[in-house]
């Protein structure tokens, strides 16, 4: 069984800002972190008890969520971070702990208490830690500051997925056609029709990040357990009964759907737009299922270029810039981290 990090509220009594206690893991009634979950509004799924049933059957990563309570015992900050590093020696040099969509906030004090507290917590366990914001955290950007958190400016788009007819005049007139042509040409999405096609879709996305991002990926047990806990769902692209592309969606219902990670046979499957009709199956979903926004998780740092910034603005929905917080934990290892990451990312 993997080892928990858990801490008592005796221990924690000391490093307060006001009357509030810091509790973790399992100290946290499940019931109480859904009753402040549902009604917050920095609310996303990878800060639900459900992303943290998904996060703790991972071998590879470490999970850990930290919560503020006051003296009646109600929550008023929350967040669920994660533990992520890289293989082999990599790993020395990137353990970082990163918060999907932003710690749930409520009251300036009691986020003051929490991001102090955690950044403590990781300090000598992470190199650094980094919130990725999906939210508009500008009142608490005073609190960030004050604990030395760094914010990044980066872009993201969110998709209204009010109606068909809204939807499709937003779009680009050559995305739209991408897709009208890529159904007419005989593909269709669907949910898997078994594990076999979530590999499928695994092997796709594996080949796409070994030869063109070059970036790390979670190996196949991530993807089959999320197929297993119900975070979210696939949206895979067949042709002739073949997978050739899909999408994975963690999925808030009546709010957000995610494109969390995405792929196809682009150059393949040419006439059946594999990866253009991926992100519309999942848009075509939120229409069908009263959900508010369509969620494209990020379009890269504001001061550099990003070749799929485009591919995601054609789709027609709303550039935002909710940026990342981070604070540097271990300098030295950071700078090291960093030069040597993109060296082996270039000599991939």
């Amino acid at each position: 069984m993997k080892k928990r990090l858990t801490v008592t509220i005796n221990d924690l009594k000391k490093a307060s800002y006001m009357p509030y206690k810091v509790i973790t893991n399992e100290l946290i009634p499940i019931s109480d972190w859904y009753r402040f979950f549902q009604n917050n509004l920095f609310r996303s799924p990878f800060q639900s008890p459900d992303a943290y049933t998904f996060f703790s059957k991972i071998d590879t990563i470490e999970t850990d969520v930290h919560a503020v309570i006051n003296e009646d015992g109600d929550i008023k900050a929350l967040t669920l971070v994660i533990t992520q590093k890289e293989n082999g020696i990599k790993g020395f040099f990137s353990k970082r702990g990163i918060l999907y969509g932003g710690p749930l906030l409520d009251d300036i004090d009691a986020a003051k208490e929490l991001l102090h507290y955690v950044t403590n917590f990781y300090r000598g366990k992470v190199i650094y830690l980094e919130s990725r914001n999906y939210f508009n955290y500008e009142r608490f950007a005073n609190v960030y500051k004050q604990l030395k958190w760094e914010y990044i400016p980066w872009l993201n788009f969110h998709l209204k997925t009010d109606d068909v007819k809204s939807v499709h005049k937003r779009m680009s007139s050559g995305r739209l056609r991408q897709v009208k042509k890529g159904i007419k040409n005989g593909a269709i999405w669907e949910e898997p029709r078994g594990k076999e096609d979530v590999e499928s879709f695994y092997y796709i996305l594996k080949n796409l990040y070994i030869n063109i991002i070059k970036k790390p990926l979670p190996d196949l047990n991530f993807f089959l357990k999320f197929y297993n806990v119900g975070l979210g769902k696939y949206f895979l692209i067949y042709f002739e009964g073949e997978v050739i592309g899909g999408i994975m969606c963690p999925i808030l219902d009546n709010k957000s759907i995610y494109e969390w990670y995405i792929c196809g046979k682009d150059k393949e499957y040419k006439d059946q737009y594999p990866s253009v009709l991926a992100t519309y199956a999942a848009i075509d979903y939120g229409l069908r299922n009263n959900i508010s926004y369509f969620d494209f998780m990020g379009a890269g740092p504001v001061s550099d270029s990003y070749g799929v910034r485009e591919f995601k603005a054609r789709f027609g929905g709303d550039q935002v810039e909710y940026g990342r917080y981070r604070i540097i934990l271990n300098h030295t290892l950071f700078a090291i981290g960093k030069t040597g990451l993109q060296l082996l990312a270039r000599l991939k």
